[in-house]
């Protein structure tokens, strides 16, 4: 019995330790942002849109494994691929709007980390938001490599939160999971709107050239440790790829996870209630404490600012490592701040701009309108680029795409580029 028991601690060690950039992309996709979108559609819509998790967790799969996959073969960040396909003023409007739209994710995400704890504590919720963006700058630049990705792992699990908040519920699951895998489409504007929403939440730009970034990070740190030759090993490489693959369904599978329990917990608590027109997290976290209780009020809350640590520095970093990709400075995590002061002037300047936003007269949630904007136009440009790069013996030389690959990643490609026409013509 203790040599089974040990067994199976040492399996589920060696499942962890191959969990990394996949999962932490999986998890700072569920941002306050995100949980805003998906707190709206479980109280508009109640348990309605939960098939539209179900459609974007393959896609999500395969659009992020595309972007793991040119980030660890190539060892470069996803800009600098994009910058050997397209003309250089190209790369740099792409990376300009990257840039621009996380910005103003990050400006969201802190206000609604200071709206949550001034909830749980009192106080003021800008003097809270304005330590969130300072905390956010420093840690990325204070920690190595190694020390940031060991953070943002645990920060992963504060999303449990979520799953915890649903199983204090009384769910009809049966019910739930037809409804989740045979949806009942209703008309209308709205109704689209949100699923558009949803799409443009799960699928985004900054997540593309976070992990990308990372395996080509990590595999940089290999090839010094163990050398160029051994790294480029065919059995190396198998491994590797199966670890990227491992990580990144674990990660997908994981957000959406989280996702669906937080619609679905909103459904159930919210709109059966009467409570329909949710802007924010804060407001449903407010809405949850009298109908859920204190302790499913706290847990809620306290998910939103575990959640926003681990998406802001995210956000930060894709928006540096694309940035100095485009324009070749140095980049990592592992480097000091004198070694790659672009970098990390880039990840300090976003993350405290972001914060600043929130002690100006700009709204928060327009704000992440018009980063939805931006991400949704984006999206689709790069993921095409990056389904070109991924077909090509030139970029990925033996280790190009797999036929059923190249079909998932295509078929995401187009689910996204027809969820921004109909952002355009719903509005």
């Amino acid at each position: 019995m203790r040599q089974t028991s040990l067994l199976t601690i040492h399996r589920a060690q060696k499942f962890a330790n191959q969990l990394g950039a996949g999962l932490i992309t999986g998890a700072a996709d569920d941002d306050p942002s995100g949980l805003a979108t998906y707190s709206q559609a479980g109280a508009q819509f109640g348990g309605g849109l939960l098939w539209t998790l179900v459609l974007t967790t393959p896609l999500m799969i395969s659009i992020q494994m595309v972007s793991a996959r040119i980030g660890w073969l190539t060892g470069q960040g996803l800009a600098a691929n994009i910058k050997r396909a397209l003309p250089q003023w190209v790369t740099v409007a792409i990376v300009a709007l990257l840039v621009f739209a996380n910005t103003l994710n990050i400006a969201a995400d802190v206000a609604a980390m200071g709206e949550a704890l001034q909830l749980i504590v009192g106080g003021p919720e800008h003097g809270h938001a304005l330590v969130f963006g300072v905390v956010c700058t420093v840690l990325p630049i204070w920690l190595s490599f190694d020390a940031m990705i060991r953070v943002l792992k645990w920060l992963t699990l504060t999303l449990l939160a979520y799953v915890a908040v649903v199983f204090m519920l009384h769910v009809h699951w049966e019910r739930v999971l037809i409804g989740a895998i045979i949806p009942t489409l209703q008309f209308g504007g709205t109704y689209w709107m949100m699923v558009v929403a949803v799409l443009g939440t799960t699928i985004s730009p900054y997540l593309f050239f976070w992990q990308a970034s990372q395996e080509a990070e990590q595999r940089q740190l290999m090839e010094g440790a163990i050398g160029a030759s051994l790294a480029t090993h065919a059995s190396f490489v198998h491994e590797h790829l199966s670890r990227i693959k491992l990580d990144t369904v674990a990660g997908m599978i994981f957000s959406n996870l989280v996702a669906f329990c937080v619609m679905l917990a909103t459904a159930m608590t919210l709109n059966q209630n009467g409570i329909t027109d949710i802007q924010t997290t804060k407001q449903a976290a407010e809405a949850l404490r009298p109908l859920a209780g204190e302790f499913t009020f706290v847990l809620f809350s306290l998910g939103i600012i575990g959640t926003g640590m681990l998406a802001v520095p995210v956000l930060a970093a894709s928006a540096a490592y694309a940035v100095a990709d485009a324009f070749g400075w140095r980049s990592g995590l592992d480097h000091d701040l004198l070694e790659a002061k672009g970098f990390f002037s880039v990840i300090a300047a976003s993350t405290l701009i972001g914060t600043l936003i929130d002690f100006t007269g700009l709204d928060p949630i327009k704000a992440l309108v018009w980063s939805a904007v931006v991400n949704g136009v984006i999206a689709v440009p790069i993921m095409a680029v990056m389904m070109w790069m991924g077909s090509k013996r030139e970029v990925l030389g033996d280790y190009t795409l797999s036929k059923r690959h190249v079909v998932s990643g295509w078929i995401a490609t187009a689910v996204m580029a027809a969820a921004v026409v109909a952002m355009f013509l719903t509005e």
